[in-house]
């Protein structure tokens, strides 16, 4: 792991904690309705069409109430006490469009807002909060056929212990039982687990809507838990990826070829993380050549042609990043690799940062060009 790829992920992760403008200078429309990701009956929180979100909390004794969103729950937004014992308040100024982990800080003390659902990010369940994207059709729930996200516990003797994973089939797995498929491994971000694709980033929904687009070919997702948390933020660099190594490449990667029908060989196999998972996944790539032939890092890092030399040469080389990240340090290194003979695409998401929108859209983005 080298210096300039630490400091870049935690340029991005900065960039990521400021998910909502300063500006009051827009009038706020009063057409709240209430999130997607509240508790069954809950109005609050709620989001309006420019992309305001307001909060309401009963806590009747405190002093203060504080809404801290983003990564970390950095950035924040005071609530006002009214006579009835509720604190209500709304955010400065229109937050991006997409889903946000925040949470509640009530004199000191870190809660999250029962009126919402919660999600792993953190490396705490955090409270979540969907502010509607104008593109959010491809990852809707529609109308077509479904696969299946199933929990699986793998054995491992590295950790002494069984692991767990999520394992996306895609519609039709269970009826053609002659069929092989091919396999992407897709990693979550620090402060985050295995939950974290399907539950945040939708991605069973945007592989249902590809497929029944005609727009991708089925295979497996295999989402399992990158054992970065142990890792404190702020001492990233001491993170040693060996652990996490063995436990994909030697545990599970032959578990999901004995328990599954896939394609097993390089060839029919990718790999893909965002943030600190994109940095597992450019690590293990680089040091097991033979075992994955699709290379994928979502605000991740880069790869030089230098250290990718003499490798076993890639498939497809995918980077992505937020416009509100550093986009043109992804497409120099994507021009670098095209120079160099490698078959790289950049993509970068419009208006989003170090966030799920960010990522969902570049699974969007990925899925079609794999496997071809």
């Amino acid at each position: 792991m080298t210096r300039k790829i630490i400091a870049f992920l935690f340029a991005v992760a900065l960039t990521g904690a400021a998910c909502f403008s300063q500006t009051t200078q827009t009038a706020v429309l009063e057409d709240f309705k209430p999130s997607t990701l509240n508790q069954p009956g809950q109005e609050y929180p709620q989001v309006n069409s420019q992309g305001y979100a307001r909060f309401r909390i009963k806590a009747p004794q405190a002093d203060s109430v504080k809404v801290s969103l983003g990564l970390g729950g950095r950035g924040g937004t005071k609530l006002t006490k009214g006579a009835d014992g509720f604190w209500t308040g709304t955010t400065e100024g229109p937050m991006d469009e997409g889903f946000h982990y925040y949470h509640l800080t009530i004199d000191g003390g870190t809660f999250n807002d029962p009126g919402a659902l919660n999600f792993y990010g953190s490396v705490r369940w955090e409270s979540g909060i969907e502010i509607p994207a104008h593109d959010q059709d491809f990852y809707a729930l529609k109308d077509v056929p479904h696969g299946n996200v199933q929990q699986i516990l793998f054995p491992s003797k590295s950790t002494n212990t069984s692991r767990r994973a999520f394992v996306y089939t895609p519609p039709g797995y269970e009826k053609d039982k002659s069929k092989k498929y091919p396999v992407l491994y897709l990693q979550h971000g620090w402060g985050e687990d295995e939950t974290a694709w399907s539950n945040q980033g939708h991605a069973n929904l945007i592989m249902d809507n590809l497929i029944a687009e005609g727009k991708s070919k089925p295979f497996l997702i295999v989402m399992t838990y990158g054992m970065t948390n142990e890792v404190k933020w702020g001492r990233i660099k001491e993170f040693k990826i060996e652990p996490f190594q063995t436990v994909l490449v030697d545990e599970l990667i032959p578990y999901v070829d004995a328990n599954f029908r896939t394609l097993a060989d390089r060839s029919n196999r990718a790999m893909a993380g965002l943030s600190m998972g994109g940095m597992e996944t450019r690590t293990i790539t680089v040091n097991k050549p033979d075992v994955f032939g699709y290379y994928s890092l979502l605000s991740g890092g880069v790869y030089s042609p230098d250290e990718l030399k003499d490798k076993s040469k890639a498939k497809l080389i995918f980077l992505s990043c937020g416009s509100k990240e550093k986009p043109d340090g992804v497409r120099n290194a994507v021009s670098a690799l095209k120079e160099a003979g490698y078959n790289a695409v950049s993509y970068v998401s419009e208006n989003t940062a170090h966030e799920f929108l960010t990522w969902r859209r570049s699974l969007h983005e990925l899925a079609p060009l794999l496997f071809r």
